[in-house]
């Protein structure tokens, strides 16, 4: 399966990921952070490389020995501290555990290559018209959910209207989506239809209007909400109540190769293979996926309990690197970690003023001068190195190096200076009156910054505990909020819902698959966390998604403009770029985190994956 667009909730600083997807501007997602079984690649095993002290490498795809056995099992341990809430339906979930569970059966509609750029391998083909602004999405024939149904143009306008829904509550309703020609009508009810989207006949194909079309729009995810959910199966249910509705959560429908059987809240699924699966059916009977703690993933590992183990703690790779009956695969995660400042809060939609973020100058976090201090304070070569060994690097922007296209190399963002910080901090006015330990405001009054940090790994509470000795040293009282670690959950509940008692905080962000950054950092965005909105920023985003886009050497100075303008007014630190790894038992035919090798030519994917014996290899 490629990898497609999600912006994505990820544990900061624990070795867990977590997901948060999105349409386009809004995964995963979210990416997300998938297991990345997409397809093609190298035949090798992966071998880390650590050059002097520097940041590993790996090979993305293993082969291993043998003839496929018939059917079978694969075992999947997914690491875990928090249990996934289980809304299986791409429209509704709010976390990685969510996604992790979902992927295998669910179903995604596009395909992609390996610059994320949607082509006609997936389940329906996509033609945008510059001129008229549209998109043409036209569903395969002989695709079917798994009652057998016929997967339709008009399960993808369901899909939509279940995100443009009056009682829709979910984070989905972005940008991206308030682009299509009618959808605002339909959201404040003033509309029984969206009157841009048009089904054929058929209604195997759905053409939707936008007011305006972008070069984001041919990157998976980039704009384009190419999901479907099964109107036959739910459209009678109201939209409010689709969260916790049996069919959402006990009984889900997908199109995907595998069927779900039974599912242990939080804790496990089971699947068994759909044999009408539209690129054939698997060769796997089934799928057992178990969230395992941290705690104990390493000895799982030993004892050779999962067949493939995801999200495993990069923090403990030392500890399961060289462990015998496992080959292990690796990539840059399409994500980076970063420490944000709260500096205003979202405003729900009045009226005829849609819903938005909206920045307090008068923030605790406002000044700039002590955001730049902040980040020159901290060490994140080092914490890359000491506490990840080498699987991360310290970050430089918002935009990641996977997008090569688009990453300012030319960004040097914050290395460690201590003596920068406290000269910009002397400079704005931050006093440090001899024999106190702690800065006052310019204003001459005591500063004390609330930090919010999660929980999860081994590392989480040591890093957390780092950053607020390296601020100290500068002079600066930031205290971990209510003096301890929140849970993942309850974390971004708070941070979402702009918790006064929260200054800064530490997150992630998976990307997706369009390096766009509207829906991170847009005027419209619920998830700019932050707040922050400017008129020079908001002017970046709308260059970005115009159509002068379509000029892409164009559009790159665009970002490399914005990049250098984030960095400065700095409502985040960026701080490491990540690099995940998937530890695969020897009897495991072949798997592949390559991105975006097409799955129908040599690549390997859920429903090509097999095994070479009926007992897992522990040599």
């Amino acid at each position: 399966m490629s990898n497609k667009k999600r912006y994505s909730l990820l544990a900061s600083s624990a070795a867990v990921a977590f997901v948060l997807a999105a349409c386009g501007g809004g995964s995963s997602d979210d990416s997300g952070s998938d297991t990345g079984t997409g397809n093609g690649g190298t035949d090798s095993a992966t071998e880390g490389e650590d050059a002097e002290g520097g940041p590993l490498t790996f090979e993305t795809r293993v082969e291993n020995d043998g003839e496929a056995i018939e059917g079978g099992t694969m075992s999947i341990g997914y690491v875990s501290d928090s249990p996934f809430t289980g809304i299986f339906s791409w429209e509704l979930y709010s976390g990685n555990p969510d996604f992790q569970v979902m992927q295998y059966t669910m179903g995604e509609l596009v395909g992609s290559d390996e610059n994320y750029q949607i082509d006609d391998s997936g389940a329906a083909t996509m033609e945008l018209d510059q001129e008229n602004n549209t998109v043409t999405l036209t569903v395969k024939d002989g695709i079917t959910w798994h009652d057998g149904e016929p997967l339709t143009a008009d399960d993808i306008l369901y899909a939509h209207e279940i995100i443009a829904d009056p009682e829709y509550a979910g984070v989905r309703y972005t940008s991206d989506l308030q682009n299509i020609v009618g959808i605002d009508e339909y959201k404040t009810g003033a509309a029984d239809s969206i009157s841009g989207m048009t089904l054929s006949d058929d209604e195997m194909t759905l053409t939707i209007q936008y007011q305006e079309v972008g070069v984001q729009m041919l990157q998976a995810g980039g704009g384009v909400w190419t999901y479907a959910a099964p109107r036959h199966y739910l459209g009678e249910i109201p939209v409010a109540d689709l969260e916790s509705a049996p069919e959402v959560r006990e009984r889900p429908l997908g199109y995907g190769p595998f069927k779900v059987e039974n599912i242990v809240p939080g804790e496990s699924v089971s699947y068994s293979r759909y044999e009408d699966y539209w690129r054939g059916t698997p060769i796997l009977d089934g799928i057992e996926l178990q969230t395992v703690p941290t705690s104990t993933a390493v000895a799982a590992m030993e004892n050779a309990q999962f067949d493939l183990f995801i999200s495993m703690p990069t923090d403990q790779y030392d500890t399961f690197a060289d462990l015998p009956g496992y080959s292990i695969v690796g990539r840059d995660e399409n994500s980076y970690t970063y420490i944000g400042f709260k500096l205003g809060e979202w405003q729900e939609a009045d009226g005829d003023e849609p819903a938005k973020n909206v920045y307090n100058p008068d923030a605790k976090m406002a000044d700039v001068n002590l955001r730049q201090a902040m980040a020159y304070a901290i060490d994140n070569d080092a914490v890359g190195e000491r506490f990840y060994q080498g699987l991360r690097r310290r970050a430089t922007s918002p935009i990641i190096p996977n997008f090569s296209d688009y990453f300012n190399e030319d960004v040097e963002g914050y290395p460690f200076d201590v003596e920068e910080a406290n000269r910009i901090l002397d400079e704005a006015g931050y006093e440090l009156a001899e024999g106190e330990e702690f800065r006052t405001t310019p204003e001459g009054e005591e500063l004390v910054i609330n930090f919010a940090s999660m929980s999860g790994g081994d590392v989480a509470e040591p890093i957390a505990e780092y950053y607020i000795q390296s601020w100290k040293r500068i002079g600066l009282n930031v205290q971990l909020l209510e003096g301890r670690l929140h849970e993942f959950n309850s974390f971004y509940d708070r941070v979402e819902a702009d918790d006064p008692q929260i200054d800064i905080y530490q997150g992630a962000w998976g990307t997706g698959t369009d390096p766009t950054p509207d829906g991170l950092y847009g005027e419209t965005a619920p998830f700019n966390y932050t707040r922050w909105v400017t008129d020079e920023n908001t002017e970046y985003m709308e260059q970005m998604l115009s159509a002068e886009g379509f000029d892409t050497e164009w559009r790159a100075g665009v970002f490399n403009e914005w990049q250098e303008y984030f960095m400065e007014e700095l409502p985040i630190i960026p701080t490491l770029f990540r690099t995940e790894v998937f530890p695969v038992n020897n009897r495991v035919g072949a798997y592949d985190v390559t991105v975006g090798a097409n799955p129908d030519d040599s690549g390997v994917s859920y429903h090509t994956w097999y095994l070479t014996s009926e007992d897992r290899a522990t040599e």
